[in-house]
C-alpha cells in the first residue's frame, strides 16, 4: 500500500512537471514565432531597401549617359568655337557658341555634382542594407542557435524521463 502511494505521488509530481513544461514550450514557440515575424519583416524592409538602390542606380545611369551627352555635346561646341574663332568676321556667332559652351559646361558641373552627390547617398542606402541584412543574419543565427539549443534541452529532458519511466513499474492508474 505504501508503495502504490509513492508511485501516486511520483506520478502527480511527474504530471505538474509535464504541466509547466507544456507552458514553457507555448512561451518558447510564441518567442520563436515573434522571432520569425521580426525575420519576415526584417526581409521585406530589404526587399524594400534593394527596390530603392535599383531606383538609384538607374538614375545614377541615366545621369552617367546625360553627362556623356553633355561631354559629347561640349566636344563638339569647342570644335565649332575653334573654327568661328578663325574666322573673324562671324564675331556675333563666336559669343553665342561661347555663351552656349558655358552653359553647357555649367550644366555638366551640376550634372556631375547630382551624379556625385546620388552615388554618395547610394553608397550610404547600399552601407544601410548591408548594416541591416548583416543585423538580420545574426538574429537569424541567434534564432537558430536558440531553437537548436531548446531541442536539445527538450531531448535531455524528455529524453531523460522516458529512460526513468521505462526503469519503474508501470504505474497503476
Amino acid at each position: 500500500m505504501n508503495q502504490v502511494e509513492t508511485q501516486g505521488s511520483q506520478v502527480e509530481l511527474l504530471r505538474q512537471k509535464n504541466k509547466l513544461l507544456l507552458g514553457e514550450n507555448r512561451q518558447l514557440q510564441h518567442k520563436l514565432e515573434t522571432g520569425e515575424r521580426n525575420l519576415e519583416e526584417a526581409a521585406s524592409q530589404n526587399c524594400e531597401l534593394l527596390a530603392v538602390i535599383s531606383k538609384r542606380e538607374d538614375s545614377i545611369h541615366s545621369n552617367q549617359l546625360r553627362l556623356e551627352e553633355k561631354s559629347r555635346e561640349c566636344s563638339m561646341l569647342s570644335r565649332k568655337l575653334e573654327e568661328a574663332l578663325g574666322d573673324a568676321r562671324q564675331q556675333s556667332k563666336i559669343i553665342d557658341l561661347e555663351t552656349h559652351l558655358s552653359r553647357t559646361t555649367s550644366e555638366i558641373n551640376q550634372l556631375r555634382r547630382s551624379k556625385e552627390e546620388v552615388e554618395r547617398r547610394y553608397q550610404s542606402r547600399l552601407q544601410d542594407v548591408k548594416d541591416r541584412l548583416e543585423q538580420s543574419d545574426t538574429t537569424n543565427r541567434s534564432l537558430q542557435n536558440y531553437v537548436q539549443f531548446l531541442k536539445a534541452s527538450y531531448t535531455n529532458v524528455f529524453g531523460d524521463l522516458a529512460l526513468g519511466g521505462s526503469l519503474r513499474s508501470p504505474s497503476p492508474i
